[in-house]
């Protein structure tokens, strides 16, 4: 192909591109005004003090499990079911370990007989040998027999103890007052040690789990009171911090803070997400170099390219193409392509296109 050929390809090829993109625009103009919500990377809103996400969760919760193998014979519990502490959620086969018991304890009444008749005889034996009508070599025979017969009722007691133990595993009860969230069994499935049957939460006592960046997790301190905003409902609940971790290996390069929530109504769940408000200043940034992060809901993705909608002149969306980096939970970092002062679209409630109109909420 000469020279001309590809200069008249190359020209027309852009010719094609720009009335695509004139098409686009009209199109974007033509639509109807899109109602956004918006934030910066720091996803604050240019709140001063320091807003970390966070998920309600129960203080307490288990998932329960047995020792033992066997067949679930019986699911007593559904799940959203209130339970109580003691409450028999599951019964496992326990045909084997009654077997066991009855040989445990005939054992017991065997090693009875033995321990009387070997008392009698020690008893009898002490009493000659304090005539002088029995040896020492005798007396010291019979006490042996004798520690040996008491030794053997101990030790067959002892494992009628083992199997009343292992029969607590084979009734698996809820250690404290709460509510079922799952059930990983049904009637007739196997049963093995450490498999998880059924899983609870404790009800009344719930607290937030949240994230907190490296720049304000030493502004933070035990017992400090916060607000915290249900996003579900929107409602603003208080609390007290509880524990903060001091390391942040396993959790992306943040660090994690727990807070007790004060008086949470009927209507707050286990599992809602909330904005954890805490009273301190946050800490100021001396350069632009900082980890930009924006939620992963936030981005546009065409392909193999990743953009997010920033907010431009005369209140028009923009689809701006960015490079990412690691994730940290449901927060990703932006490498380029977004600045930590630019706003750009979290939510919207249409349908966004390139040059689109938008109301700001």
């Amino acid at each position: 192909m000469n020279r001309i050929s590809k200069s008249l390809m190359i020209i027309g090829t852009a010719v094609l591109v720009a009335n695509c993109s004139g098409d686009k625009k009209q199109e974007a103009v033509n639509q109807p005004t899109v109602s956004v919500k918006v934030s910066t990377p720091s996803g604050d809103s240019g709140s001063p003090f320091v807003t970390a996400s966070g998920k309600i969760e129960a203080e307490n919760s288990a998932n329960l499990s047995t020792r033992m193998m066997g067949y679930v014979t019986k699911l007593n519990v559904k799940v959203g079911q209130n339970v109580t502490a003691g409450q028999l959620l599951v019964s496992v086969n326990s045909t084997d370990l009654q077997a066991k018991k009855a040989q445990v304890d005939a054992s017991i009444i065997q090693a009875e007989a033995a321990y009387k008749n070997a008392k009698k005889d020690y008893d009898r034996f002490v009493n000659l040998f304090n005539q002088q009508s029995a040896s020492q070599k005798e007396l010291d025979d019979m006490t042996a027999r004798y520690e040996m017969a008491k030794a053997g009722l101990q030790a067959a007691r002892q494992m009628r103890n083992e199997v009343q133990a292992q029969f607590s595993y084979a009734n698996i009860t809820a250690p404290f007052s709460g509510v079922v969230t799952n059930t990983f069994v049904k009637e007739g499935d196997m049963a093995n040690p450490g498999m998880p049957l059924v899983s609870i939460e404790g009800s009344g006592r719930l607290q937030v789990t949240a994230m907190v960046s490296e720049s304000d997790i030493t502004s933070i301190k035990k017992g400090m009171p916060v607000k915290v905003l249900v996003k579900s409902s929107n409602k603003e609940l208080t609390g007290k911090v509880s524990e903060i971790s001091l390391s942040a290996k396993n959790t992306g390069g943040q660090y994690l803070v727990k807070v007790n929530l004060e008086k949470a109504d009927a209507a707050t769940l286990s599992g809602m997400f909330v904005n954890v408000h805490f009273p301190v200043e946050k800490a100021i940034k001396a350069s632009e170099s900082d980890v930009v992060l924006v939620p992963e809901s936030a981005l546009v993705k065409q392909g193999q390219l990743t953009g997010v909608y920033v907010v431009g002149s005369n209140n028009t969306a923009l689809l701006r193409w960015i490079k990412t980096g690691k994730s940290f939970g449901n927060q990703v970092e932006v490498l380029s392509g977004l600045n930590a002062s630019e706003s750009y679209v979290i939510e919207a409630e249409g349908k966004l296109t390139n040059g689109a109109k938008i109301s700001i909420q």
